[in-house]
């Protein structure tokens, strides 16, 4: 159940300004990675916030907005498919999750992560495992991440109609294999996790 026990625990100690980091798009085949953190004030809640993959996209959509109405501050920070393939997805996500770091005009005194590894040289930091759906802050951030690279990868399909972007977000479906056998790679594909599909990728 996502709640504020992990921030309360570190209001406690003294800690002020406490970013939740989280990301989307780990696993697709095309399209960047796209991380986010978030700042509240203290004791804020927004009601509904949860992880990302438990909420439908309208209700994260209006979720959305009423964060980046009640945060101290929201930062996004992404990595293209480019990069991924240049570093490996890991270093990628990493790097997505400290330029959302960089992006936010509060400095975290303290950082809770999604996940069960992050490095950061300049930060105070927890991980936790399924974050997102225990930490009110984390779950805000993959709210935030996800509706911003859902966004991104529904603009990027008027580029290549073809694939079916706007439906799938880049992930492995049967659509999105399909077209990848009968069209081949297009620009935006991680050409690193499609190879298998792909002779020539």
């Amino acid at each position: 159940m996502v709640n504020l026990e992990f921030e309360q625990a570190l209001w406690q100690q003294g800690f002020q300004t406490i970013a939740g980091v989280d990301e989307a798009g780990r696993g697709p085949l095309a399209g960047p990675v796209v991380a986010a953190a978030v700042i509240f004030p203290k004791d804020c809640i927004v009601d509904g916030v949860n992880d990302s993959k438990q909420i439908s996209a309208k209700r994260r959509d209006v979720l959305f907005d009423q964060i980046l109405a009640r945060a101290l501050a929201v930062g996004v920070g992404s990595v293209d498919h480019t990069e991924i393939d240049r570093i490996n997805i890991l270093q990628a996500t990493m790097l997505a999750m400290k330029n959302a770091l960089e992006q936010l005009p509060v400095p975290p005194e303290y950082v809770l992560v999604d996940g069960n590894y992050f490095i950061h040289n300049n930060y105070r930091f927890k991980t936790i495992i399924e974050g997102d759906a225990k930490s009110f802050t984390i779950a805000a951030a993959s709210i935030i991440a996800k509706v911003t690279r859902d966004r991104l990868m529904m603009e990027l399909d008027a580029q290549y109609p073809e694939y079916g972007f706007a439906k799938h977000k880049g992930y492995g479906t049967k659509q999105h294999l399909d077209a990848i056998r009968q069209y081949g790679l297009c620009a935006i594909h991680r050409k690193t996790f499609t190879k298998k599909f792909v002779r020539n990728s």
